[in-house]
């Protein structure tokens, strides 16, 4: 495509010479742009293109023409060049040879119709007319006047698209975007230049330093609107700072100020855990496993807040204005803070002081503090010395043997630092393999280090070998999750989880458990427990002290404490399966689990099971389900519906009235109660939470694994309903239809003959004063005249729960529609025209709320809604063998 050189007016000759005008074609694409007809539209202009002697010129006449015109949506001036652009990719021909006269001189016309078009067309012509080889000074005094006149985003759209950032800078083109929180375009602005992109880390950390305003830079900035200057804080920005830190490989030197407010985060995290969780827990046992006791406490603040200057301040802060209503807390606080005394206010200062002058009698009691431990906690059952840490590839040699050793049964876990900061990820530091008699704890830090040394080669050998290997039964709680964090320091184990043949997690038999109402000894200290500890506590009698699990994992050498709790946390896991052996009556479970303690070999995660295995009916009593069933990969035990507790947030309240109308016991949060009053009631009745957006992963912390799903908000609540049951494997039978009231949850009704309702009404009207006469007559003629009635059931589908008839004796007799503990009956919500009904028997009163149902339609519709839902439901319309619901008014 060699069009020559111009003669005379160049856009007049070039157009002269064309074989089709190319401001025709602009017309014909005009009238097909209006009809939106973009398949007709698209072959009109690729023919059009093939027409003329010189597209690119031809192009930049129609751009011209259409110079000044805007409008909403999609520009036709734009879609022209894109498809230019697609049309001269797809052809054989060559571009213009680079620096040539001709293309200087069509990159002149194009930069001038670029600087007074859109900024959908700088892409297009861009790629069309090399413009990142044109005269850069025409293209950046552009983007500056842009920017010059507050339009911030197109100057740095133009200037990343056309590759000027190294004239442009970062530090202008940035502020006002990140001012407007557009981040995202300032990392697409400097993509693919190293240089740019450390120049903005480190703009980012200067606004991460403690007392940094950044109102300060938007008042250099007065023509920046749209200030987002929340998303802004030190504290959320240095969560941005240290994630590009990452994605951009900077050394962390770099960003020094992030790395403080990520470390005053975890400060502040760590001093409520440490002085108001325990606090708050004092004298409960288990509250050190939730809490940070004094004995991990200076570990864990030395891994994750190391001494600086601006967090002695944040300390003192701390420990000043925000606890002096608390000195003695303050004073602890200060004194493991190592806060000198002389900055304290007078009163902590003072407290402070008598601290010290106890030290003695606290080393006392913390020595008592140990020895009753041993009474009240889980005891490691075999000697210390055959307990082995194994941190080369020649202890692994050494004791291959034992650890591979084929048909017995090992458990594992995985111990790991917590990260209390947004955006961190925990990197595990011990994998503990426990067999009978010994306890092996595998040194991940030192083993995985060189990732390509001999070490790390014999680490991740040995462990794919013990998981794939189907004659050795492995035990685990939470198997799959610890698992899955050996990736994160030895590539080779990335994901390991799914190889795990043999595997038996422990975790669902203990939600089979539960379940089924195990009962255990101190089930008001249960209460406090979770997980493992409550597992152990319920099998064993004495909880697993969970103390040293939030220690610092990563400090070498291991203290004498860690090693012992390492070792105890996976060697429980044996005891626990022996005593589930022994009585699996005792817990609810099948004499199939007996068997279990024989390997045998387990299916891939998400095979099918044979129909041997698959979850039949159960009768009345309870279900008792084999521990190889209920620990297969996937698989959860099946729990009756009116066994399964929830409590649903207040963004879940109609779940929560679906669920009850199947049967579940729904507790729901009231709309001025805060989400973790769920975390309370979960732990306190043994819940299972429901909730929705932010605050699943707050709830899921307090409550332990499987404890607390997230509920798709944008679905019904009769499908978020399906979706939980399914999640859980709730069984639904047509006899748990309507067995709870939907408005409070109750379980017990009082039936009330039609007779006594009407005679209870007429009080009811009576008692509340005069009527006038028209009401009375509408009344009378209500209960005596017979006739249809709305909302009657199908023939067929009625309603006869087991339940006692209402007596007077019930009823007070100064207030005839309230029962004798003070519950009035809602007696206004039933229409007159029910105690019409034909066939009609009785209705059903809430004990409860007093709310009163009878039977109708409502009964057929739960029922065909939740048809595929429910187990061995009759047709909506056929008598139900066993107690069906009630219809409502509602």
């Amino acid at each position: 495509m060699d069009p020559g050189d111009p003669a005379g007016d160049p856009a007049a000759g070039e157009r002269h010479r064309m074989g089709r005008d190319p401001l025709l074609l602009l017309q014909a694409l005009q009238t097909l742009w209006s009809t939106r007809e973009r398949k007709q539209l698209r072959e009109e202009a690729w023919r059009g293109f093939a027409a003329l002697d010189d597209p690119l010129a031809g192009l930049l006449d129609m751009l011209e023409s259409c110079r000044g015109q805007r409008g909403e949506g999609p520009s036709l001036a734009a879609w022209i060049s894109h498809q230019l652009q697609c049309w001269l990719q797809a052809q054989p021909c060559p571009s213009l040879a680079q620096h040539s006269l001709r293309l200087k001189q069509l990159q002149a016309r194009a930069v001038k119709v670029l600087t007074e078009s859109p900024p959908s067309l700088a892409a297009p012509l861009a790629s069309i007319f090399q413009l990142q080889d044109a005269d850069r000074s025409c293209l950046l005094a552009h983007v500056h006047r842009l920017h010059h006149e507050g339009r911030f985003r197109e100057a740095a759209t133009l200037g990343a698209t056309l590759k000027l950032q190294s004239e442009l800078g970062v530090e202008k083109m940035s502020i006002p975007l990140l001012l407007q929180d557009k981040v995202a375009l300032v990392e697409r602005y400097v993509a693919g230049f190293p240089d740019l992109q450390r120049r903005l880390l480190v703009l980012m950390d200067s606004w991460c330093q403690p007392g940094f305003d950044i109102k300060d830079v938007a008042r250099r900035y007065p023509e920046v609107t749209s200030l987002s200057l929340e998303k802004l804080s030190p504290k959320a920005l240095s969560r941005q700072v240290l994630r590009l830190q990452e994605r951009y490989g900077v050394a962390p030197a770099l960003c020094p100020n992030a790395a403080i407010q990520q470390r005053l985060a975890a400060l502040r995290h760590l001093c409520h855990k440490r002085f108001v969780e325990v606090r708050e827990q004092e004298g409960v046992l288990g509250a050190a496993s939730r809490g940070l006791s004094h004995r991990v406490w200076p570990g864990i603040l030395t891994a994750h807040c190391r001494v600086h200057r601006h967090i002695k301040r944040a300390c003192h802060r701390r420990t000043g204005p925000t606890m002096c209503s608390d000195p003695v807390t303050a004073a602890q606080c200060a004194m493991e803070l190592l806060l000198p005394e002389e900055r304290l206010p007078a009163a902590v200062a003072v407290e402070l002081r008598r601290f010290r002058l106890q030290g003695r009698a606290t080393e006392a009691d913390s020595r008592l503090e140990v020895k009753d431990m041993k009474d009240r906690y889980y005891q490691l059952p075999i000697p210390r010395e055959n307990v082995h840490l194994l941190a080369s590839w020649e202890d692994l040699t050494r004791h291959e043997g034992a650890l591979l050793q084929c048909h017995q049964v090992v458990g594992v876990d995985v111990e790991w630092t917590p990260v209390f900061v947004a955006g961190g990820r925990p990197r595990p530091s011990l994998l503990q393999v426990a067999v009978e008699g010994h306890v092996f704890l595998l040194d991940v830090l030192a083993l995985s280090q060189p990732p390509t040394g001999q070490g790390a080669q014999a680490f991740s050998r040995l462990v794919a070998q013990l998981l794939s290997d189907p004659s050795i039964t492995k035990l685990g709680y939470g198997m799959v999750g610890d698992l899955q964090k050996l990736g994160t320091s030895c590539p080779a184990l990335a994901h390991v989880e799914k190889q795990i043949l043999g595997g038996m997690d422990l975790l669902l038999v203990h939600r089979q458990m539960r379940v089924a109402s195990v009962p255990a000894p101190a089930v008001d200290r249960a209460r406090e427990l979770r997980g493992l500890s409550l597992l152990v506590q319920q099998v064993l009698g004495t909880a697993l002290d969970k103390t040293q699990q939030l220690s610092n994992w990563d400090r070498r050498p291991l203290c004498e404490e860690q090693v012992i709790y390492a070792a105890a946390d996976a060697y429980c896991l044996l005891e626990v399966h022996q005593a589930l052996c022994r009585e699996p009556a005792r817990f609810h479970l099948s004499e199939d689990l007996a068997g279990s303690r024989r390997p045998r070999h387990r299916e891939r995660p998400g095979a099918r099971k044979p129909p041997g295995l698959q979850k039949a009916s159960a009768p009345a009593a309870p279900r008792q389900v084999p521990v190889a069933v209920a620990v297969s990969e996937g698989a959860a035990p099946q729990i009756p519906a009116r066994a399964f507790r929830v409590v649903c947030d207040n963004m879940l309240q109609g779940l929560a009235r679906s669920l009850r109308c199947l049967g579940v016991d729904a507790r729901m949060l009231g709309n001025g109660e805060d989400h973790r009053r769920a975390a309370e009631v979960a732990r306190q009745e043994g819940r299972i939470i429901l909730t929705s957006g932010q605050p699943f992963h707050k709830l899921r912390a307090q409550v332990g694994a499987g404890r607390c799903l997230s509920v798709d908000c944008s679905l019904k609540a009769q499908q978020q309903a399906k979706a939980v049951l399914k999640h859980f494997n709730v069984r639904v039978t047509h006899a748990d239809i309507f067995s709870r009231c939907q408005a409070c949850n109750c379980d017990q009704y009082l039936k009330v003959s039609r007779d006594m309702m009407k005679q209870l009404m007429w009080l009811s009207s009576h008692q509340e004063g005069p009527r006038s006469s028209g009401d009375e007559a509408t009344q009378s003629q209500a209960v005596q005249e017979p006739g249809p009635a709305p909302d009657a059931a199908p023939e067929g589908c009625t309603y006869d729960r087991p339940c006692r008839w209402l007596q007077m004796a019930d009823l007070r007799a100064e207030t005839p529609d309230m029962l004798a503990d003070g519950t009035r009956l809602q007696l206004a919500g039933v229409p007159v025209g029910v105690l019409r009904t034909p066939g009609l028997r009785c209705f059903y009163c809430c004990t409860g709320c007093g709310k009163v149902f009878w039977d109708g339609s409502h009964l057929g519709r739960v029922a065909t809604h939740f048809r595929d839902m429910l187990e061995s439901a009759p047709s909506p319309c056929e008598p139900s063998p066993a107690p069906s619901p009630a219809s409502s008014p509602f």
